[in-house]
């Protein structure tokens, strides 16, 4: 029994969410193997090969793998899939591209977004955005499965020897071509990777506010910012700072929520944060459930204040 897991990276390093990737397959049972697809991508199968716990990386190099391009990262796939009892993929917008169209071909059930393993073929998933845990037994002879990555401790990045075998590039399909990228730079913490997340809601009433407000806090913790999807609809936020279930889920060290009700579809994606602070001045807001310290309080005064103590 063999777990493939399929690497995100941006041809040179491997991103965070291939390590809990990786800590779920080995609790899968059997060998770990790596497969980076990419373009000029040696550096990134060296980073892959000393993962902790990986056995083998799978490097195929090709100029349709630049851009990780679904339909051809999944014809990739394809080609060595065979080989595996287990596929995980990060259940990432990467990820969940990529491995539907895996399933459908391998003609399987796709088991999405798990938080645990239970056994080889046995696992949790959250439903009812997080309301409810299902446990979901795989009957299909190859399991294709995405990792919710806040379920599982990175593997460490470094101590592992494995070897890196060249495989024969899958041909380009030329369904689909890339053809350009904006994205946006910031000198914050990536949202997903942070350990400190400052979010904001519809209560802080603009864009100007939501800079005013927020921004310093931000700064002097050194904490990514987020925001509510309601805050994101009004157009105070960008849509990359969206948390919740329809957003980015996120479980960093410190969670601070000011001005958010804490609607369902925004704590499926943040109640696995280590310490939630929430700042609302509704006593009965749903937030404070989760929160393990909760100031009912005006925003407005209360976070110049808190920066003042800081």
């Amino acid at each position: 029994m063999t777990a493939l897991v399929i690497a995100e990276h941006d041809n040179a390093t491997i991103k965070g969410a291939t390590l809990n990737t990786v800590t779920a397959a080995a609790q899968c049972g059997g060998d770990v193997h790596v497969l980076v697809a990419g373009h000029n991508a040696a550096e990134a199968a060296k980073a892959a090969s000393q993962i902790a716990g990986v056995a083998k990386v799978i490097h195929a190099d090709a100029p349709g793998f630049e851009h990780g391009l679904a339909e051809n990262v999944a014809a990739q796939v394809l080609t060595i899939a065979g080989n595996y009892s287990h596929i995980l993929f990060p259940a990432t917008a990467s990820g969940k591209n990529v491995a539907p169209r895996v399933a459908a071909t391998l003609d399987v059930g796709q088991v999405s977004d798990i938080t645990k393993v239970v056994s080889a073929d046995t696992f949790e998933r959250p439903i009812y955005a997080g309301n409810a845990i299902a446990t979901v037994q795989a009957a299909d002879a190859t399991k294709v499965i995405t990792v919710r990555t806040t379920g599982f401790d990175p593997a460490a990045a470094t101590g592992g020897s494995a070897a890196v075998e060249a495989a024969t590039a899958a041909a380009d399909d030329g369904k689909s071509q890339f053809v350009g990228s904006e994205i946006a730079k910031s000198d914050r913490p990536e949202l997903t990777a942070a350990k400190i997340i400052v979010s904001g809601g519809r209560a802080l009433g603009s864009a100007e506010k939501f800079n005013e407000v927020m921004t310093p806090l931000a700064d002097k913790l050194g904490a990514a910012l987020g925001a509510s999807r309601a805050a994101v609809d009004a157009g105070y936020a960008p849509n990359d700072w969206q948390v919740g279930q329809t957003g980015k889920i996120v479980a960093p060290q410190l969670y601070i929520a000011a001005g958010i009700s804490g609607a369902i579809q925004h704590l499926a994606g943040m109640k696995d944060s280590k310490v939630i602070v929430a700042i609302n001045k509704d006593p009965e807001a749903p937030i404070f459930s989760v929160a393990d310290y909760g100031l009912e309080a005006d925003l407005f005064e209360a976070v110049p204040e808190l920066i003042k103590a800081l």
